[in-house]
């Protein structure tokens, strides 16, 4: 996750892994006096960037098209402890990631998989200046790139992962061409969900690699 403030209203991207997990936020965030959320960016639609949405109040839920129908589809599934064992029986590839949204909810109270209310097919700039790119590719195809211009950072999402690991073929890797071609001098900070922010110089030693 990762939190724009802005006096206009904090651009949130990404909801948090779970209901929990977002309260924790908001908490770092009003701790830290920064504005309240506005705006509720999805950078893709996997359930550990939007499982956590139903805990923010009152804001605009912006993703790329692709993943509406998705969410969808997802809000409809009876989620629960019972409902994870039984996928998971019938399809064990699901053990990680089904044991993973497991521990992550302990109440499935009031719990439901919100779509985005309000979507966009290739970019989109938010009042804050704030600006979203569709990249598509293997991992999600709403994966987004979100630009945040005057601190020079690009948040990358999982865009240039391979495929979730239920879905992933032996030969999956990364994807360094995607990686490759976000590079830009007018950034200088790319940071992916699950690693450490690198700078622009030490991305592009990784692609040459």
């Amino acid at each position: 996750m990762a939190v724009v403030a802005d006096d206009r209203g904090s651009v949130v991207v990404d909801a948090g892994h779970s209901p929990a997990h977002a309260r924790a936020v908001q908490a770092a965030m009003r701790a830290a006096g920064l504005p309240p959320a506005r705006w509720l960016v999805y950078t893709h639609h996997h359930w550990d960037h939007v499982w956590g949405a139903c805990a923010w109040p009152d804001v605009e839920i912006v993703g790329q098209v692709a993943g509406r129908e998705l969410l969808r589809q997802e809000a409809a599934r009876p989620w629960s402890h019972r409902y994870l064992r039984h996928q998971v029986r019938e399809n064990p590839r699901l053990g990680p990631s089904f044991r993973a949204r497991a521990l992550a909810m302990d109440d499935w109270a009031d719990f439901t998989v919100l779509p985005p209310t309000r979507t966009f097919t290739d970019e989109l700039t938010l009042p804050t200046g704030v600006r979203l790119r569709h990249v598509g590719g293997a991992h999600a195809p709403d994966s987004t790139v979100v630009y945040v211009p005057d601190a020079r950072v690009a948040l990358l999402g999982d865009c240039f992962y391979p495929p979730p690991a239920h879905l992933r073929d032996p030969d999956d890797g990364p994807d360094v061409a995607m990686m490759r071609d976000l590079l830009d001098d007018d950034y200088e900070w790319y940071v992916d969900s699950h690693g450490e922010p690198v700078t622009l110089a030490q991305a592009r030693q990784l692609v040459s690699a």
